[in-house]
């Protein structure tokens, strides 16, 4: 009897165990590595270190479980009252507790055999592999120290039939000199067409990419220019930023057209915490919004995005309470939204250039829109999807106040 009541003692402490055992890398953490941190860290990517194996993550234990309890990686700035994003790279609390767990046990390896098969990403993108790529035609040699007015480079597609792209990707070879690179498209005659939004990048931006049945269009003949904005950073360097591009598998049912609410006419007072200003967009027609992207300068803190719709009512879509201009994504929505026609598309940011912003060159400058870094911009960005026909005229207006 004695000897039963051991053995079921036993067995009830072993399941105890192991319903408590302490998470091992390899089946644990791995898994979470792979779907919410490996996409970004890993060679040639963003991320400052890859976080593949044992011995990549191990010794940055300490720091990941710092950046967790910071809320700073993964990093996902919106509000989550407002909005359902499609590219929610936020972490499940489950999974951040895990890690952390992780690392206070002590960080153990496991069992290489109850790893996961290893994620495989396309070298050198984060997009699928390009069906086409376009880089500029020269190396551009950027200097130790100056200033770099921007730079304006056509590239000619040679396509000799229009083409619907359903992912974009635009990757600088030296990301420390490119402040941003904007695709644009110019398909007019000699230069004169109108130059129509394609893809960019800023820091932490990624990739653009569309749900089937909608698509960025470019049409046959069409000439891409390359808008650079390099920032010297006391080395020089060298930069061929290249643009990859995944066509649609069909002509989709809408296209994605990108519109922008700005305000041209900043003026921040020298030393505001909380200078505020607005833009608008109007919907000339009704359109479905597919995401939305924040862009300011250093002294960016604060952007909001909000729908009055005709009735009246008032939504907000998307709310930044602590902008970062080192992570600048567009944010898609899980859902696109309509906006019936006479939709307004408020955008309100907010800017410190106050001595308490680390990140303010200079807190006695009163500051106005321009293009370099120590300049500010605000542009709210739309990407909205429309008939395959439309047109940016027929169904969107810039609202001046």
């Amino acid at each position: 009897m004695i000897r039963r009541v051991a053995a079921v003692f036993a067995a009830g402490f072993s399941l105890t165990a192991s319903l408590f055992a302490a998470p091992t890398f390899h089946k644990d953490i791995l898994p979470i590595l792979q779907n919410r941190c490996q996409s970004c860290h890993r060679t040639g990517e963003v991320g400052p270190m890859p976080l593949f194996t044992y011995s990549q993550v191990r010794p940055w234990a300490k720091a990941i479980k710092t950046a967790l309890l910071a809320g700073t990686m993964p990093p996902w700035s919106p509000d989550k009252r407002y909005g359902k994003f499609a590219n929610d790279l936020s972490m499940p609390a489950s999974e951040r507790e895990l890690l952390v767990s992780w690392i206070d046990s002590g960080a153990a390896e496991g069992t290489v055999a109850e790893a996961p098969a290893p994620k495989h990403f396309t070298d050198g993108w984060t997009i699928s592999k390009p069906d086409v790529v376009f880089e500029l035609p020269e190396v551009m040699t950027i200097p130790a120290t100056g200033v770099i007015n921007y730079q304006y480079i056509a590239v000619p597609t040679h396509f000799t039939e229009d083409k619907w792209v359903q992912m974009l990707e635009v990757r600088p070879t030296d990301r420390s000199v490119v402040h941003h690179a904007i695709v644009t498209v110019d398909s007019g005659y000699g230069g004169m067409g109108a130059h129509n939004y394609l893809a960019g990048y800023a820091p932490g931006m990624t990739p653009q990419v569309w749900q089937p049945g909608t698509a960025r269009l470019i049409k046959a003949g069409s000439t891409l220019i390359f808008q650079m904005h390099y920032t010297t950073n006391g080395h020089s360097t060298k930069d061929r930023t290249k643009l990859g591009l995944v066509f649609a598998k069909a002509p989709p049912a809408e296209q994605v057209m990108a519109m922008t609410a700005s305000a041209y006419w900043l003026d921040i007072p020298p030393g505001e915490a909380n200078y505020k200003t607005d833009a608008a967009v109007m919907m000339r027609d009704t359109v479905k919004l597919v995401g939305m992207r924040a862009h300011m300068h250093v002294r960016g803190k604060a952007f909001e995005f909000r729908a009055i719709y005709p009735t009246g009512e008032k939504e907000v879509l998307l709310s930044i309470p602590k902008y970062d201009f080192n992570w600048q994504p567009y944010y898609y929505l899980e859902t696109p939204k309509i906006l019936p026609r006479g939709t307004r598309i408020e955008c309100t940011a907010v800017f410190d250039n106050s001595p308490n912003n680390p990140h303010n060159p200079n807190p006695k400058a009163a500051v106005g829109w321009g293009p370099q870094s120590w300049d500010e911009m605000m542009i709210g960005w739309l990407d909205i999807a429309v008939d395959p026909k439309s047109s940016m005229a027929k169904v969107a207006s810039r609202v001046i106040e």
